[in-house]
C-alpha cells in the first residue's frame, strides 16, 4: 500500500482517539495549566494531530517520525493553521543531537511498534541525550493485558460511504505481541471503492521491564499511571504511562 495513502486513512482510523487527554496528561505531569514556553519533542508524531494541539497550548514543539509521507499531512495540517514547526525524518531509536528540550513525549503506543527489549534501551538512550538534567520524558504503552485479551483474536470494522476497514488482530511471534492486519476499502471520485491493506506489529512488556530499562538509560521514574487517570496500574489497565525525570 502507498504510505501516503494510509497516512490519509491513519486520521479516519484514529477519528476517536483522545487526542485533549494527552495533552491534559502532560500539563498534569508538569504541574502546570499552560505549556506556554515549553520546549516540546514530540517523537512518533504521525500526522500531527497531537503536535498541533501541543502548539495551541503554546508550547515551542518538533516533531519526528519514521514516516515522510505522515510528516507530509502533519506539515499540510500546520501550514493551515499558519503554524511551521521543525518536522523532521528520523528513526526513534536514533535522533541526532536536536537540542535541549524541556519535555520528550513518545505518545499514543508509538513505542510499541518498536520490535525488541533492544530497540526499546536504545530508544531510551537516544531521548536521554535529548533533555538537559530534571528533563522529562513522557510516553504510554498497550499494557500486557490490552496486547493479549483486548487485540488478540478480536475483528474490528468500521463503514461510511467514503472509507470501510476491517480490523483482525492475532498473535504476534513474542510474547505480548500483536499483529494487526487492516484492510481498508475506499471510495474514489468515480464511486467506485479501492482496496488498500496494511500489516502493522506491536509488542509489549512489563511494567518492571520499562522501568529496569529507565533506570538503566540514566532516568529516574516519578510516576506510573494508567488510562489517562492518576490511578495506579492495576490487571485491567489497558494503557501505562510513564512519567520518566533525566538524572
Amino acid at each position: 500500500m502507498n504510505y501516503q495513502a494510509f497516512a490519509t486513512l491513519y486520521d479516519h482510523l484514529m477519528a476517536e482517539a483522545p487526542y485533549d487527554e494527552w495533552v491534559a496528561f502532560t500539563k498534569r505531569s508538569l504541574g502546570v495549566d499552560s505549556l506556554q514556553g515549553l520546549s516540546v519533542l514530540d517523537v512518533g508524531c504521525g500526522t500531527g494531530e497531537l503536535l498541533i494541539r501541543l502548539l495551541q497550548e503554546g508550547a515551542d514543539v518538533t516533531g519526528v517520525d519514521l514516516s515522510s509521507e505522515m510528516l507530509v499531512v502533519a506539515r499540510d495540517k500546520c501550514a493551515a493553521i499558519k503554524k511551521q514547526p521543525l518536522l523532521l525524518h528520523q528513526d526513534m531509536r536514533n535522533l541526532e543531537e536536536l537540542g535541549q528540550f524541556d519535555i520528550v513525549t513518545i505518545y499514543c503506543d508509538s513505542l510499541n511498534y518498536l520490535e525488541t527489549p533492544e530497540d526499546v534501551m536504545v530508544t531510551f538512550a537516544s531521548v536521554y541525550n535529548q533533555l538537559p538534567e530534571g528533563g522529562l520524558l513522557l510516553f504510554d504503552v498497550h499494557s500486557t493485558t490490552k496486547v493479549e485479551e483486548g487485540f488478540i483474536g478480536q475483528t474490528f470494522a468500521d463503514a461510511d460511504d467514503e472509507v470501510s476497514y476491517i480490523w483482525h488482530s492475532f498473535a504476534g511471534e513474542h510474547e505480548a505481541s500483536v499483529e494487526h492486519e487492516l484492510t481498508f476499502f475506499v471510495q474514489d471520485d468515480n464511486g467506485s471503492y479501492n482496496r488498500y491493506d496494511e500489516l502493522h506489529k506491536q509488542r509489549t512488556y512489563s511494567i518492571s521491564d520499562y522501568t529496569s530499562w529507565l533506570e538503566g538509560a540514566g532516568f529516574t521514574v516519578e510516576g506510573i499511571s494508567s488510562d489517562f487517570n492518576e490511578n495506579p496500574p492495576t490487571d485491567e489497565s489497558e494503557r501505562i504511562f510513564f512519567v520518566a525525570r533525566k538524572k
